[in-house]
């Protein structure tokens, strides 16, 4: 009964809105085998590189977090056997792995490689003084090492966008944004607000993220309230009279877009329904609460522009692996810090500010044409 309440609560809220939707949530069926669900890592699984060996440690580092389950010391055993597999495998493969380093990103690279040895060691010690606490905190410093070295294996973009999209902002890269919310109303604990901060990723979604930090520089989301909050999703970014940015005297449209994995260049303007690729995953799906999504008509594909959504990751409703969203709606970030926020907000809440806090050098801007020059040379005389 709360499932059907929440998917009908949900749908008459979009209604309200501006007719732009989202499907009735999915009922929870059978899951996908261990499915990533932590923002981080699934930003590390999704940059463009190969290497072989920083992907086997960098799994490995992952599954820790699902051995910590385990109560009591017991779980140390097999986080210990982790910690060993990943060093091991990067004292044997670091020749193979320095190999993938961009030539533009060696020393940064070797660097990585550096902190990710000395983090190892210093989680073997953790292990070794059974101080269990202290393994997530270790966990994510020596997995922000791996992205690291694994952001450096990335040799600039990699595909062409299609021409056709040639007119809209591209993020050729990624880019970290903070956004401020300010609470219409104090919560029971007083708070009065909070930020969080968000990565957007144009390597797989560059026409989607390219919008979004285009319109966070321009300060088009300053001050506009959040616009739906139904324990579904938090939706934002319908401006007042309108349904999207005006550009030109028109909305700015962005075409639906979402790369799948063992592709090479995103799916456009078709849902992965409408393509008859029903069993195939997203490179950036929703399995994380707070993941990022773009908002559009539930029955026009290519209709999004300014509006966007967070999901509020809730099993019941949008259960991992099997649910309605992946490649039907456009994910192009995730909230990588602050994410709790997003369970205390409300319809009127406002957000303070939505800033780019860098990564905006990757951001093209289409080229403005330039005027026809008409060329006037004065006259011949014969005076």
């Amino acid at each position: 009964m709360r499932f059907k309440q929440m998917a009908v609560s949900a749908l008459a809220v979009t209604t309200v809105l501006s007719q732009f939707s989202l499907p009735e949530p999915a009922s929870a069926g059978m899951l996908a085998a261990d499915p990533v669900k932590n923002a981080n890592a699934l930003l590390r699984y999704a940059l463009p590189i190969k290497n072989q060996p920083i992907r086997r440690i960098q799994k490995e580092l992952e599954q820790i977090s699902e051995d910590l389950r385990i109560p009591g010391s017991k779980s140390l055993g097999p986080v210990a056997k982790r910690v060993r597999f990943a060093a091991s495998t990067l004292d044997k493969e670091e020749k193979t792995i320095r190999a993938s380093f961009a030539a533009a990103n060696v020393k940064d690279g070797d660097a990585a490689i550096a902190k990710l040895r000395a983090g190892l060691k210093e989680f073997q010690t953790l292990i070794d003084n059974e101080d269990k606490q202290e393994v997530p905190i270790k966990q994510q410093e020596v997995l922000s090492y791996v992205g690291d070295i694994e952001q450096a294996m990335v040799d600039g973009f990699p595909f062409e966008v299609p021409s056709e999209y040639a007119n809209l902002p591209q993020l050729k890269g990624r880019a970290t944004l903070e956004m401020k919310i300010k609470f219409k109303d104090p919560r029971e604990d007083n708070a009065t607000g909070g930020l969080f901060k968000i990565v957007v990723d144009g390597y797989n979604a560059p026409v989607s993220a390219g919008d979004f930090v285009d319109l966070a520089k321009k300060g088009f989301y300053d001050g506009m309230d959040i616009q739906r909050a139904d324990g579904f999703v938090v939706q934002t970014g319908k401006p007042s009279g309108g349904e999207g940015y005006v550009e030109g005297g028109q909305v700015r449209r962005i075409p639906f877009e979402v790369m799948v994995e063992g592709d090479k260049v995103p799916v456009y303007e078709e849902t992965l329904e409408d393509n008859g690729r029903y069993n195939e995953q997203p490179v950036l799906p929703f399995n994380a609460f707070g993941t990022l999504a773009m908002a559009r008509s539930e029955f026009e594909t290519n209709s999004a522009s300014s509006q966007v959504f967070f999901l509020l990751k809730e099993s019941e409703l949008t259960p991992t692996g099997s649910n309605l969203l992946d490649g039907r709606y456009a994910v192009f970030g995730y909230i990588t810090e602050g994410s709790e926020l997003l369970k205390e907000m409300q319809v009127g809440d406002k957000i303070e500010y939505c800033k780019v806090v860098s990564g905006y050098e990757n951001l093209v801007l289409p080229k403005k044409s330039a005027p026809a020059v008409v060329d006037e040379q004065p006259s011949s005389s014969t005076e």
